[in-house]
């Protein structure tokens, strides 16, 4: 067995890991509070005090991160929060950015 060849091959090879994506939550002068925190919990899957603190966190900095993850599940959520946010009639809008 030839064990230079295998450590090329293996040095060859590398894993490249997908990019990740913030999902943030964008503060605005109509949403309510007790929207934001549904939308956390039910879309992001935050407990009640995590959707609190974020939803604060939304209310005083203009936005709030709301997870991170790969581009299709990030893609995912912001439509989600777009859907969900136009059927009650709120402007809520979620971005993503790159991590």
């Amino acid at each position: 067995m030839d064990t230079r060849t295998d450590n090329e091959l293996e040095s060859d090879l590398s894993v490249m890991l997908p990019k990740r994506y913030k999902v943030l939550l964008l503060n605005d002068d109509y949403t309510s509070m007790d929207f934001v925190i549904d939308i956390l919990m039910n879309v992001f899957h935050k407990s009640y005090q995590q959707a609190e603190v974020i939803m604060l966190e939304i209310h005083r900095t203009e936005r709030g991160l709301c997870g991170v993850y790969s581009y299709e599940i990030a893609e995912t959520k912001v439509m989600q929060v777009h859907k969900l946010a136009r059927e009650q009639g709120f402007p809520l809008k979620a971005t993503m950015e790159e991590e």
